[in-house]
C-alpha cells in the first residue's frame, strides 16, 4: 500500500509539490497583481511621478492612483486616494502643479476632465468642464496654455433615453473594438489658457487631429492627421503644423504615403523627430517603425534607424539635442539604444534578457525607464551611466512567497530550415521528468514574446505544466521579411514553426509527447485553430477570441482595409479562392480531434464572437469534446477582474482534464 501511495505522489508531484519554500501562482493572484505606468520626471529632475493600478475585488476592476518618488528612490508618497482613478498625469513646466485626467463626477459632469493639483498643498481642482470627450493634453513650454485633444460630444439627451435612436453609419471604417460603431464624431485640438481658464477650438472640420507637441518657443504645435480625401480607405497619417493661435492655417510637413506619428521637437527646436512606417500603403499590418527626423519646415528628412530592420519606439531627445534614445525590439529582447544625430552612430545603452518599456530624459543627466524580466514584474528604474537603480517595488511583497517558473531561451528549426526563437517555462521544483506541455501562442501576429514577466504563462506553469512561447514567422524582432513572410498565407508557415518548436522540445526530453496542449488569444486563438486542424497530437486546446471561417469575417470586424489589401475581394474568383484556403480549420473541421475550449468577449469587434461560435458549433456537431465561454459585455481584452480569474481557472481545469494522468 505504501508503494502505491508513493508511486502516485511521484507521478503527480509536479502538480502539487513543486518546490518546498513557497506556493505557486494561482488564478486568484489577479487580485494581488498591481501595475505601474506613466513615469514622469519633474522639471528640476528631483522627483518621479507615476501611477499604480491596484485591483479592487469589490469594484471588480483596477483603481489607479498617483504617486511621487524622489530621484534616488529613498522617499515616496501617495498623492491621490480616489475611487474614480487618475490617468495621464504630468508636471507643469515650472513643476508647481501636477495635472491629470479623471472622470470624478462634479457638478453633473461625468466625462473625463483635466484636474490640477498644487504641489505646495491644497485640494486638487477640476480645471475643465467640457462636454467633449477629453482624450489627451500637453502643456505649453512656458506653462501658460495647454493644448487639449477632444472628441466631439455625444448628444446627452439621446444618451439618457431608454429607447435609443437607431445607429446610423455611413463611414467605410465603421467598427472598432471598445469604441463600437463609428459615427461622425471627430477629434480636434483646443487651447486652454491657464490664467483666464478660457477654452478655444484650434482645429475644426471632419478630420481628426491627435498627438500634439509644442515647439520649444511655444509658437507652433505639430500633430498627426490623415488629411486625404477619404481617410477611412488608407493608412496615410502624416505630420502637420499649426501656429498656436485661433484661426491659423494648417501646414503639411511630410509626404510619405504610409503611417507617420509621435512627433517631438528637439529641445533646441532645430529638428522634429517622429516614427515612420516601413511600407507605404501595403503590408499595413507587418510594418517596422523607423525613427526619422526633419527640420521644422519639413525639409531635410533623414531615416535614422532604417538599417536596423527592427521596430523602434518610445524615443526621447536628450536635453542637449545631440542624441535620441529609443527602445528596440530584437529577438526576445527589448533594449535601449541611442543615436548621435551628427554622425548617425547607433549605440546600445543597455540590453540583456529583460524587457524595457517607457523612456524619459532628465535635465542634468540620466534616463527614466521601466523594466521587467521573467522573474520580476515591471517596475520603474533610473538609468545613470549605464547603471540601473530600482525606484518602485510593485508586487514584490506578495511575490516573495511565490515560486515562479524558470525561463530560458531556445531556438528550433522548422521543416523548411527556418530558425525560430522561443522561451521555455519550467515549473518551479520540477525535476528531470518529462512534463505535460502547453504551447501558448502570442497574438498579433506582429508582436513578440520577450524576456518579460508573463503572468499568463506563469499561471500555467504554476499548474504544473511546461510552457513554451514561440515567435513564429509573422512575429517582429527578426526583421521585416520575417514578419511579412505570412502575408496572405495564414496558417501555413506559422504552424510549421509551432510544430517545429514542439518537436524540438520533445527531442530535448523536456516535455511528454503524449500530453501536449495548445492555446492562445486573438491571433494566438486563430493559430490554435489552424494547428489542431493540421496535427491531431494535441490532447487539449484553449482557443480564445479566434476565427477560422475567414470568408465569414469580411465586414464584421475592424480590419476591412487589411482584408482588402492582404487577402483580396471575396466576390472575385482569386479572392474567394484565397479566403477559402485560409478557412481550412472550419471547412476541414472533421480533421480536428482535439478537445477544445472556446472563449470570447461578447462585444469583441476586433475578432468578433461569431468566429469563435462557428468553431464551437462545428466541433459540437462532430462530437469532439468542446465548450463555449462568452464573457458578457467584454471587448477583445477582458477588463473585469473576476472574468480574468475565471479564464485562468478554466485554462487549468480544461488542460487538467485531458493532460493530467
Amino acid at each position: 500500500m505504501k508503494k502505491i501511495v508513493l508511486s502516485i505522489a511521484l507521478s503527480l508531484g509536479f502538480f502539487f509539490l513543486q518546490g518546498q519554500n513557497g506556493r505557486k501562482l494561482v488564478p486568484s493572484d489577479v487580485y494581488n497583481y498591481k501595475s505601474v505606468s506613466n513615469p514622469q520626471i519633474s522639471p528640476d529632475g528631483k522627483w518621479i511621478l507615476y501611477s499604480i493600478a491596484t485591483p479592487d475585488s469589490t469594484e471588480n476592476k483596477k483603481q489607479a492612483d498617483l504617486f511621487l518618488a524622489s530621484w534616488d528612490g529613498k522617499d515616496s508618497l501617495q498623492l491621490t486616494f480616489t475611487s474614480e482613478g487618475e490617468s495621464n498625469a504630468k508636471f507643469s513646466p515650472d513643476g508647481k502643479y501636477i495635472s491629470y485626467l479623471s472622470s470624478k463626477k462634479v457638478d453633473s459632469v461625468d466625462t473625463n476632465q483635466l484636474w490640477l493639483m498644487d504641489r505646495r498643498g491644497g485640494e486638487a481642482k477640476q480645471f475643465t468642464k467640457t462636454k467633449e470627450e477629453l482624450k489627451d493634453y500637453e502643456w505649453s513650454p512656458d506653462g501658460s496654455k495647454i493644448v487639449l485633444v477632444m472628441k466631439d460630444a455625444e448628444d446627452k439627451k439621446k444618451k439618457k433615453e431608454k429607447v435609443k435612436d437607431p445607429i446610423v453609419v455611413d463611414r467605410y471604417h465603421f467598427k472598432q473594438d471598445i469604441q463600437g460603431y463609428i459615427q461622425d464624431k471627430n477629434t480636434h485640438l483646443y487651447l486652454l489658457n491657464i490664467a483666464s481658464e478660457n477654452l478655444e477650438q484650434l482645429t475644426t472640420g471632419k478630420l481628426n487631429e491627435t498627438s500634439p507637441a509644442w515647439s520649444p518657443d511655444g509658437k507652433n504645435i505639430v500633430f498627426v492627421s490623415n488629411r486625404t480625401e477619404n481617410p477611412d480607405r488608407n493608412n496615410n497619417s502624416g505630420i502637420y503644423s499649426i501656429e498656436a493661435k485661433i484661426g491659423s492655417e494648417i501646414k503639411s510637413l511630410t509626404s510619405w504615403k504610409g503611417e507617420e506619428g509621435s512627433p517631438q521637437y528637439s529641445k533646441d527646436g532645430k529638428h522634429i523627430a517622429y516614427l515612420r512606417s516601413t511600407g507605404n500603403d501595403t503590408f499595413i499590418n507587418y510594418d517596422n517603425s523607423i525613427l526619422t527626423i526633419m527640420d521644422p519646415d519639413g525639409s531635410n528628412e533623414k531615416l535614422l534607424t532604417e538599417q536596423l530592420d527592427r521596430p523602434v519606439g518610445n524615443f526621447r531627445w536628450s536635453p542637449d539635442s545631440k542624441n535620441i534614445a529609443f527602445l528596440v525590439q530584437d529577438d526576445r529582447q527589448r533594449f535601449i539604444s541611442k543615436i548621435e544625430i551628427s554622425s548617425g552612430k547607433i549605440t546600445k545603452v543597455i540590453e540583456g534578457e529583460r524587457s524595457f518599456s517607457e523612456l524619459e530624459s532628465r535635465h542634468g543627466g540620466g534616463w527614466l525607464t521601466m523594466m521587467s524580466d521573467p522573474q520580476h514584474p515591471e517596475n520603474i528604474y533610473t538609468l545613470i551611466d549605464d547603471k540601473l537603480n530600482q525606484i518602485t517595488h510593485i508586487n514584490e511583497d506578495w511575490l516573495k512567497n511565490v515560486e515562479l517558473a524558470t525561463v530560458k531561451g531556445f531556438q528550433s528549426t522548422s521543416k523548411d530550415g527556418t530558425k525560430v526563437s522561443g522561451l521555455f517555462y519550467k515549473p518551479a521544483g520540477a525535476g528531470k521528468e518529462k512534463l505535460p506541455f502547453i504551447l501558448f501562442i502570442h497574438g498579433g501576429p506582429v508582436s513578440q514574446d520577450d524576456y518579460a514577466f508573463d503572468f499568463t504563462r506563469q499561471i500555467l506553469a504554476g499548474g504544473g505544466y511546461a510552457v513554451a512561447a514561440v515567435n513564429y514567422r509573422g512575429s517582429n524582432g527578426r526583421g521585416i521579411d520575417f514578419s511579412k513572410a505570412i502575408y496572405a498565407d495564414w496558417g501555413n508557415l506559422e504552424v510549421q514553426d509551432l510544430l517545429g518548436a514542439t518537436d524540438y522540445l520533445i527531442d530535448q526530453g523536456w516535455i511528454d509527447k503524449d500530453r501536449l496542449g495548445i492555446g492562445g488569444w486573438s491571433y494566438g486563438g486563430i493559430l490554435t485553430d489552424y494547428t489542431i486542424a493540421t496535427d491531431t497530437r494535441f490532447k487539449a486546446a484553449c482557443s480564445g477570441a479566434g476565427s477560422a471561417m475567414q470568408l465569414s469575417m469580411y465586414g464584421i470586424d475592424q480590419y476591412l482595409l487589411q482584408w482588402n489589401e492582404e487577402i483580396g475581394l471575396p466576390w472575385t474568383k482569386e479572392g474567394l479562392d484565397r479566403y477559402l484556403k485560409l478557412s481550412y480549420p472550419f471547412t476541414q473541421a472533421d480533421r480536428i480531434k482535439t478537445p477544445t475550449l472556446f472563449m470570447v468577449g461578447q462585444n469583441d469587434f476586433n475578432v468578433p464572437s461569431v468566429g469563435t461560435e462557428q468553431m464551437y458549433a462545428a466541433l459540437k456537431t462532430l462530437n469532439v469534446p468542446t465548450k463555449l465561454i462568452i464573457y458578457p459585455n467584454q471587448f477583445h481584452g477582458l477588463r473585469v477582474l473576476s472574468y480574468q480569474v475565471d479564464r485562468y481557472q478554466r485554462y487549468l481545469d480544461w488542460y487538467g482534464k485531458y493532460l493530467k494522468t
